[in-house]
């Protein structure tokens, strides 16, 4: 492990609670829940005043609306999202060429690749820096930690939350860790946690107190040594630029276990179009399918097909997908299933001749059961929340006017402009008309199927032709044009309309911190 704090941790604030808030003025300063709305569905993303009232990412949804019933509950947009990470990973790449992606809103980078002083005044000054330039091309706000090894670089951009900066500096390493659950260790999860709970051990200290031989023979030679390192503050995982996907899937969980034979089929052919969507959009081919299948009694098998060469064909995908489902008796009910492709390649097989016989038998078969898939209107509730963003987006995408508005949805009237659904039922749908850049708008009500309505692209979070982005996400929205006293009123997913964030919480942070007041080290 390097001393020197020369990895850097960036996460960005409450991500994609912190770019809908930007994108929608009325909800700066109110508790914004993102994530899949059914009722299996969890939080991806709590904005800090959601936190107020214990909810937090990967909550089942219906915990999170007991525990905050007066939230903006949204659907995740991730056309929105990728646009604003790939802007913050650029800057990133600007520090170095060894930038490492988790997600779309978390990365490593090493700065001593990209020739910055091994110093901590050197590592500070390019942390405030960045911090600076990601408010400046987004509007929103990120988290900075740096330190020798990417665990402790982690560890200290979760300290400098909401909008901070920590440096762990060398030598601060063990007295830092000691006190902390053994659970901020990488690879200890809740299995690892409880054996080491029945042997006394709670903390980062106590862990390495009990050395390396008691570890290992709780936890194997492998895994029990990696942890009294960590436990050590010693981490030599280096920066890897490229983290290449074994696999590309897709999956829903439905509200309701399915039991009609007809459905599950139709939904595999679904899954298998989406899958290779992003099979496409990720440039890449695959050579196997897999078919993944969670009964009514939480049992989940898998099924695969090998197939003669790499594919992106959705055809031949969606055949193989079909025949692997055959396999499988779905006659109980399923609660989950899912499409996936494995043995990625970066081309397709040049001869594709045996399967084009496949995909032209499959073209007829698919087109049919789309059509019926229309037809039935039911779609299923996801459990993650990727899965309702993808259908926002597929609904855009086509022709006609989606059966349902989901509250988050872009959308633009041809009198009123630019807008999002805030929610509909009972054949109406409630939408806010205002753009990240104006006061919060004004709330119209229309049916469902007025012709005046279509979905539309998200609007970038800053103004192109301005520079000042939204107000700070701590900082209340102003009054709206109208003067009504609650600009977030509306809110529903169902008949009817609830109310909207009440604005009872407070700004983000922790006591004594909030957003705008960096800590520059930590003991």
């Amino acid at each position: 492990m390097r001393g020197a704090p020369t990895i850097l941790h960036l996460d960005m604030d409450a991500f994609y609670a912190s770019a809908e808030q930007a994108a929608k003025p009325s909800l700066r300063g109110k508790p914004v829940i993102v994530g899949g709305l059914g009722p299996r569905g969890v939080v991806a993303t709590a904005s800090y005043e959601a936190r107020v009232f214990g909810v937090h990412s990967a909550m089942a949804m219906a915990q999170a609306r007991r525990l905050c019933p007066n939230a903006a509950f949204l659907i995740p947009r991730f056309a929105l999202y990728r646009k604003v990470s790939d802007s913050v990973m650029r800057l990133l790449h600007t520090l170095s060429p060894l930038v490492e992606p988790l997600s779309l809103d978390e990365a490593f980078v090493d700065l001593e690749a990209g020739g910055t002083e091994a110093t901590v005044e050197a590592a500070r000054a390019v942390g405030e820096r960045l911090r600076t330039d990601i408010r400046a091309v987004t509007g929103l706000t990120g988290s900075v930690g740096l330190a020798g090894s990417k665990m402790l670089a982690k560890i200290g951009s979760e300290q400098a939350k909401p909008d901070g900066l920590v440096i762990i500096e060398p030598g601060t390493e063990r007295d830092l860790l000691g006190p902390m659950s053994v659970r901020t260790l990488p690879g200890v999860g809740p299995a690892t946690a409880e054996t080491l709970r029945r042997a006394g051990i709670h903390t980062v200290a106590e862990t390495r107190e009990a050395g390396e031989a008691e570890l290992v023979r709780l936890l194997g030679r492998a895994h029990g040594t990696s942890l009294f390192l960590m436990a050590e503050g010693r981490d030599e995982r280096p920066v890897v630029a490229e983290r290449d996907a074994k696999s590309i899937s897709a999956e829903d969980t439905f509200d309701v276990d399915v039991t009609d034979r007809t459905r599950v089929q139709l939904e595999i052919a679904r899954l298998a179009d989406r899958c290779v969507r992003r099979l496409r959009e990720a440039g890449r081919s695959g050579r196997t399918v897999v078919i993944k299948v969670r009964r009514y009694d939480f049992s989940t098998l898998t099924r695969s097909e090998t197939l003669r060469g790499p594919t992106d064909d959705p055809g031949v995908v969606r055949e193989a997908a079909a025949r692997l489902i055959d396999s499988v008796d779905t006659t109980a009910g399923v609660r989950l299933l899912g499409v996936g492709v494995s043995g990625l390649a970066d081309y397709t097989q040049e001869d594709l001749f045996a399967q084009a016989a496949q995909a032209a038998q499959a073209a007829q078969a698919a087109q049919a059961a789309h059509e019926a898939l229309e037809d039935a209107g039911h779609p299923p509730g996801p459990e993650r929340p990727e899965a309702v963003g993808e259908r926002a987006e597929e609904a855009s995408e086509g022709a006609g006017k989606p059966r349902h508005w989901l509250p988050g949805t872009d959308v633009r009237h041809t009198e009123y402009g630019a807008g999002w659904v805030q929610g509909s039922g009972v054949g109406r749908v409630t939408v806010r008309f205002e753009e990240p850049w104006s006061r919060p708008g004004r709330v119209r009500t229309f049916a469902v199927d007025d012709p005046a309505l279509e979905p539309s692209e998200p609007l970038p979070l800053l103004r192109p032709d301005a520079g000042p982005g939204p107000a700070p996400q701590g900082e209340a929205a102003d009054p709206s044009p109208d003067g009504t006293a609650d600009p977030a009123e509306g809110m529903s997913q169902g008949p009817r309309e609830a109310e909207g964030p009440d604005g009872s919480a407070g700004a983000g942070g922790g006591p004594g911190q909030g957003p705008g007041q960096p800590v520059t080290s930590r003991p």
